[in-house]
């Protein structure tokens, strides 16, 4: 295979594997019925995967390591603090009952974000444990919060 077939390839594998992450961890909100799903999250990861592979592949900073180190810092600095927005939305809060929902849906889309930025720089390791841990979360703990409150 050319040079150009296998770079295709690994472009069309990071961004294929941020939006299963997204999917995957956005089908645990459509179960939970909650107000983002894997649509939504699933555009979330391939939005900051493509935001961080778009970064590493702009061929006018692979010869200046140093800038491309400040460009993919300011990169995730960037989408983590912007994806808030999408998090805020899903939260409300209801003064009179002194209750707020939404936080950990709103913290799903954060880490969908940080995942997808891990998918664009092809860091697996880091994808395959934060993955796990999130689905541990999500589901063996909430049931476990469950138990506890029976």
């Amino acid at each position: 295979m050319a040079q150009t077939d296998l770079e295709f390839i690994d472009i069309v594998a990071r961004l294929a594997a941020a939006v299963a992450v997204g999917m995957g961890i956005g089908l645990n909100r459509d179960i939970a019925d909650k107000p983002i799903g894997m649509r939504t999250l699933g555009l979330v990861a391939l939005g900051a995967a493509v935001v961080a592979l778009s970064t590493v592949h702009f061929d006018v900073l692979a010869d200046h390591p140093d800038a491309l180190s400040r460009v993919v810092q300011g990169i995730i600095q960037g989408v983590m603090a912007g994806i808030g927005f999408i998090g805020a939305g899903v939260i409300m809060r209801d003064p009179s009952s002194r209750t707020v929902e939404g936080l950990t849906t709103a913290a799903t889309v954060w880490v969908t974000a940080a995942l997808g930025i891990a998918c664009g720089l092809a860091s697996w390791v880091i994808v395959a444990v934060a993955v796990s841990l999130a689905v541990f979360l999500l589901v063996i703990v909430a049931w476990l919060e469950a138990a506890i409150q029976k």
